[in-house]
């Protein structure tokens, strides 16, 4: 946390999108006590409101829906509620046409609720991002689940890629156009500096995610021989390399012009904004369970 010196602010409607998030996840997720309750103080609100700090009541609605059901959906898949192929044709084309697709599952349900409102307010390459970016993240559990079925292990430089798409955070990448109101075009997103840019990101706050979560440490563990504390202090350092990594290629960006370089840094701040939100969202979030003192409590060493 100490490396991170990006300055944390908050969007004037944290409290109202918490309150409607709570009723969301009743009426629309259809939870019920007890799973609600992980949900619930889970405090969504709370991350859309940090990451996406200058977006109005309307498009930060959006994106706390986004988030809520991609925790949900992915704890689905992940405990097998239901079928990843299913979710994912399901959901997918309630996204993409959620007017007139009526979907039987709930996930796409709640793919619905938010998807129309994204839709008509995104522009073109924003929406096919952000479709594009589910799409990923649906292959990468499938991937997953495959993997842990068929007790295959991770090397280190595997695990960093599957991670990039198995975090979710692609998607929420794409909602800072969306809440910003701008559309990026093609030649800026697939230029070798801009998508290092966003590996840096994404990497430094799924580090801080599965720091949090352990994961990230026995893969070290198994793949580089570390006992507890060196892997953990390999973890940081590699939060710290991602950081250094973003600064370093903010400062080499290329010119696309004046217009589309705004349009640039308020993507780049929006990156930004999603590094030191969520880092201190999950410092204060139970479901990674950080103790006041922020000192993680390990198990020993076991085979993976």
């Amino acid at each position: 946390m100490n490396d991170c010196h990006y300055p944390l602010r908050k969007s004037p409607h944290c409290y109202a999108l918490t309150r409607a998030s709570d009723q969301w996840l009743s009426d629309v997720a259809q939870l019920v006590e007890p799973e609600i309750r992980g949900y619930l103080d889970m405090n969504t609100g709370t991350l859309a409101a940090l990451c996406y700090p200058d977006g109005d009541a309307f498009h930060l609605q959006v994106c706390r829906e986004h988030i809520d059901w991609a925790f949900i959906i992915d704890d689905w898949m992940e405990c097998g509620v239901v079928d990843v192929q299913e979710a994912h044709e399901s959901c997918i084309l309630a996204l993409r046409d959620p007017i007139n697709f009526d979907p039987e599952q709930v996930g796409a349900k709640m793919c619905k609720s938010f998807s129309n409102r994204f839709m008509e307010a995104a522009g073109h390459g924003c929406r096919e991002r952000y479709i594009h970016a589910n799409e990923l993240f649906f292959a990468a559990v499938a991937k997953q689940l495959d993997d842990r079925a068929k007790g295959n292990t991770y090397d280190l430089q595997y695990y960093i890629s599957l991670r990039r798409d198995l975090i979710g955070l692609k998607p929420c990448f794409a909602l800072i156009e969306f809440v910003a109101g701008i559309d990026l075009p093609d030649e800026v997103v697939s230029h070798p500096v801009f998508k290092a840019m966003e590996n840096a990101a994404n990497d430094h706050i799924s580090w801080v995610n599965v720091i949090l979560a352990i994961n990230i440490v026995a893969v070290l563990m198994h793949d580089r021989g570390l006992d507890l504390q060196g892997a953990m202090d390999c973890a940081g350092q590699m939060c710290k390399d991602a950081i250094q990594r973003f600064e370093s290629n903010r400062d080499i960006l290329p010119s696309w012009g004046e217009e589309v370089d705004k349009q640039v840094a308020i993507y780049v701040e929006g990156l930004q904004n999603w590094i030191v939100g969520s880092l201190h969202w999950h410092l204060s979030c139970p479901r990674y369970s950080v103790a006041p003192d922020r000192i993680v409590k390990l198990l020993p060493k076991r085979p993976l």
